[in-house]
């Protein structure tokens, strides 16, 4: 993204940040919400998030997802009952995922949102021979937000020396029981140039119906 950041970046005429908070601002049973920003930017966070809304404060983040997430978590309050980790450059989820995920995380599990796989897969060897073909059936693809009991994941994340670019993984360690839920097409992560056009069709799509 040619060195911007992503949350920061505008989307249909708001912050991509802001369209990622929104569905869970409107869920009633979310009571607190950390946001981790690199550290220049935390320490002189944009008055747009700072007045968006009285549930959401700011930590400085550290040097991989894992450590950003670790400090979060110990930003939130301890008796919590669930906590959810959402990627702040995925500004498409929708409540009803949020929901979802919540309802999951209160039965005692893990969930993960995200969608199955559609594309034939191939396992290749280092010098990128194809050495096999899962069965694609078996396999999602990731996204966020993933929910979880709160002893859970701060469990998971307790663990000495783990780190992940997934929080299920390390959930996974424990032991404990993680379930995906169908996001939909639109749960796109802003990566590239594009998809920031792509994400701006989804919203207009949507505001249409």
């Amino acid at each position: 993204m040619g060195g911007v950041r992503k949350p920061l970046m505008e989307l249909a005429g708001e912050p991509v940040l802001v369209h990622a908070l929104r569905p869970f601002l409107a869920e009633p049973r979310v009571v607190a919400v950390v946001v981790a920003l690199a550290p220049d930017a935390a320490a002189d966070p944009p008055a747009w998030l700072t007045a968006l809304d009285a549930r959401v404060s700011i930590v400085a983040g550290g040097e991989s997802r894992s450590d950003s997430v670790r400090l979060a978590l110990a930003a939130l309050p301890a008796d919590l009952a669930v906590i959810a980790v959402h990627d702040a450059a995925r500004p498409l989820v929708s409540p009803g995922v949020v929901s979802a995920c919540i309802e999951v995380a209160l039965r005692g599990e893990g969930a993960v949102a995200g969608c199955p796989v559609v594309d034939t897969l191939k396992e290749v060897d280092s010098a990128c021979a194809v050495v096999g073909t899962p069965d694609r059936a078996r396999y999602w693809h990731a996204q966020t937000p993933q929910a979880f009991p709160a002893r859970m994941i701060r469990a998971a994340y307790a663990q000495p020396g783990e780190s992940a670019t997934d929080d299920s993984a390390l959930v996974e360690l424990l032991g404990a029981t993680v379930r995906m839920i169908d996001a939909g097409a639109s749960n796109l992560k802003v990566t590239r140039p594009g998809d920031l056009a792509i994400a701006e069709a989804y919203l207009a799509d949507s505001r249409r119906r």
